[in-house]
């Protein structure tokens, strides 16, 4: 399918703030609770936000300002194990044993059917773009259209480049990440701070925090060619640090869990991509996106049948052009398909 392209990239006025109309925890059949919430029309098109991260949570709602709530069932779902979703992973490093790729999507399936939503828009941003594909390659009928800003696919690829092949642009700070790593002979700078942030024992406590706060300078770092990145720690908040840390390092030490047959998962997603032909999809990305390099969403262009790439050439993960895009595509999407239901 062909998406048709939406105008220049010229910055418009977010929609005005938005509170939800709803908003619960679910809890799933392992325990673990999931906290939606639901803003804009009861009766729109479901449109899903998908947080980036892993860990990011919804944040203050802003997302909720990037679509018409006139038009749009927008539905934020905080992932398991951050943000209002309980338990959180920086408390309970224990409950990574039940944090996977596989539970996410499952996740998302328990809420989509208790909000009686028959199909829904995907909007993913970041790690929430590879959250989306994967929802979309397991349950292609409910998906009505992607929308992705900042694309990643959360492959061994991008993760080494994010973790250590960055540190050619910025070798003093990826030796002082090296250094605070603690790895073992054999271990990926990755897996050594995966190790730590999930270390189960209370006494790790100190050190997960001195782990979290050296990947943190790390991750403020590798954003720091981006036009609008500020000095100071990526995430101010130590509470909030830690889980994501925790988080992140937990998924990109495992390849968001796609490695493929010989570790009983799926294959990743690039090698799969085929299999999203059908499904509108379009693919927003920023040029200087030093963190995440514009090969990733070319390869999945290439390989997604009927997808549309734009790239914002003065931009980083995820600025504010791009987000403005996301929500001209999203009107074109629905202009394009005709597709009104629940």
């Amino acid at each position: 399918m062909s998406v048709p392209q939406p105008g220049p990239s010229t910055p418009s006025h977010a929609f005005p703030p938005l509170d939800p109309f709803a908003s619960g925890d679910l809890v799933m059949d392992d325990g673990a609770s999931i906290y939606w919430e639901t803003s804009g029309n009861p009766e729109g098109i479901p449109l899903l936000f998908l947080h980036g991260g892993p860990g990011g949570g919804l944040g203050r709602g802003g997302y909720r300002r990037r679509f018409d709530p006139r038009a749009h069932l927008i539905i934020g779902i905080d992932q398991r194990g951050c943000g209002r979703s309980r338990p959180l992973a920086g408390e309970d490093p224990s409950s990574l044993t039940t944090n996977t790729t596989d539970r996410l999507i499952r996740d998302l399936e328990a809420v989509r059917v208790h909000l009686g939503v028959e199909s829904w828009i995907l909007h993913g941003v970041s790690w929430g773009s590879t959250l989306a594909l994967v929802y979309a390659l397991a349950h292609p009928e409910r998906v009505l259209g992607v929308v992705l800003v900042a694309v990643t696919t959360t492959s061994r690829r991008e993760v080494d480049w994010i973790t250590e092949g960055v540190g050619r642009i910025f070798p003093e700070e990826w030796e002082r990440l090296e250094a605070a790593s603690g790895r073992r002979p054999g271990e990926r700078v990755v897996e050594a701070y995966a190790r730590r942030l999930g270390a189960a024992d209370p006494g790790a406590r100190a050190d997960r925090e001195a782990a979290a706060d050296a990947w943190d300078r790390w991750e403020s770092t590798h954003v720091r060619l981006d036009p609008h990145w500020a000095p100071g720690p990526f995430r101010e908040d130590p509470e909030e640090r830690l889980t994501i840390t925790t988080l992140t390092a937990h998924y990109w030490a495992a390849d968001a869990f796609m490695r493929g047959s010989a570790f009983g998962e799926p294959a990743p997603i690039l090698e799969r991509a085929g299999e999203l032909e059908g499904i509108p999809g379009i693919l927003i990305h920023g040029r200087v996106d030093v963190s995440g390099p514009v090969e990733t969403p070319w390869l999945l262009h290439r390989a997604w049948p009927g997808s549309e790439l734009c790239i914002v050439e003065d931009e980083g993960h995820g600025g504010p052009i791009e987000m403005e895009d996301a929500t001209r595509w999203v009107d074109d999407l629905v202009k394009w398909s005709g597709q009104n239901k629940r």
